[in-house]
């Protein structure tokens, strides 16, 4: 049995909200890469937005631009997310919950930012709890009898502070996203047994050279470039019994893998969303919600301004530098 790791990450582009980056882990017989899981998987998951009715009662799981539309709701990706959460024993009923139980750290950081500081809510928030009940149960009896089990999903927020903080430090949000996606796949590797580990990758802001950055990471072994290119970027280092190979490359998550990690990112990246906007539209009459991209952040920016400096938040802790 080898281990299959899949990072991806949402809200790399947005002026407003954190970056969330997400890691997944699975475990599949020798052979099976995370390309393969798919067709491996097809009789319980599927690519395409659903309703399990009327799909043989399969899983959506795909990249998460696939599964969410804004304005159409978190229905398909709560349902594939928190059925995976639930195959680890999680079943988190409220907004905080979710955060404890893929990025428990952040909590601590919440408490500083004054619209995630108290924000609660029930969850799931737009998915029925049974229809998920029923979507675990399918995805245990798909993935016993593939052979394939999933090990852990794990996410990292970088909230508008740390965000500023970082891209300070490096210079570049590209290289800032490239050290903090190999911190979290690091973590996740030294959590694993000996065996071949298999890492899938988005590329990171144009990247096509990351052996540097894997050394900075993996210092303990030498990183051997097994190519690098447009399409993608390959590595490998560490002992024959614990064997690690790397990929960076581009629609990572057509690969199982990162296309859970990226439902996970994107996930946690709207429920910050939604309280962002409930924090500043209950001191803001008649305000529009954003989703954070530069050019109605702009617009959300001004509508706000008042009432940010009436309650003494400063730029730093709202507004990310780039």
């Amino acid at each position: 049995m080898g281990y299959l790791i899949g990072t991806d990450e949402a809200g790399y582009g947005p002026n407003l909200g954190p970056l969330v980056i997400s890691a997944t882990v699975w475990e599949a017989p020798d052979g099976v890469g995370g390309e393969d899981l798919f067709d491996r998987l097809s009789h319980v998951i599927t690519q395409e937005p659903n309703h399990p009715a009327t799909d043989g009662g399969r899983v959506a799981m795909a990249d998460s631009k696939r599964l969410y539309k804004p304005g159409k709701g978190l229905r398909n990706l709560e349902r594939g997310l928190l059925a995976a959460l639930g195959l680890l024993s999680h079943r988190p009923r409220t907004w905080r919950g979710v955060w404890q139980v893929l990025a428990r750290e952040s909590l601590d950081q919440m408490r500083s930012i004054p619209w995630y500081a108290e924000h609660d809510m029930p969850a799931p928030l737009d998915c029925d709890a049974e229809e998920i009940e029923s979507a675990i149960g399918a995805l245990e009896t798909g993935l016993s009898a593939a052979g394939v089990r999933l090990v852990a999903v794990q996410s990292r927020a970088i909230f508008e502070p740390e965000f500023n903080d970082l891209i300070e430090r490096h210079e570049s949000k590209g290289t800032a996203l490239s050290h903090q996606t190999l911190a979290l796949a690091a973590r996740e590797i030294s959590s694993l047994p000996d065996g071949p580990i298999s890492v899938i990758c988005d590329k990171h802001g144009g990247r096509d050279r990351y052996a540097g950055l894997l050394q900075h990471h993996f210092p303990e072994w030498l990183v051997e470039v097994c190519g690098e290119g447009r399409e993608q970027s390959t590595y490998r280092f560490g002992p024959p019994e614990r064997r690690v190979h790397v990929c960076f490359r581009t629609k990572a998550e057509s690969c199982l893998p990162a296309a859970l990690a990226s439902m996970a990112s994107k996930y946690l990246r709207e429920l910050a969303m939604r309280a962002l906007n409930d924090y500043w539209s209950r001191r803001v009459p008649n305000l529009q919600p954003t989703a954070g991209y530069p050019q109605d952040a702009k617009r959300f920016r001004i509508d706000i301004a008042e009432a940010q400096k009436h309650l003494h938040i400063a730029d730093r802790v709202l507004w990310r530098m780039r």
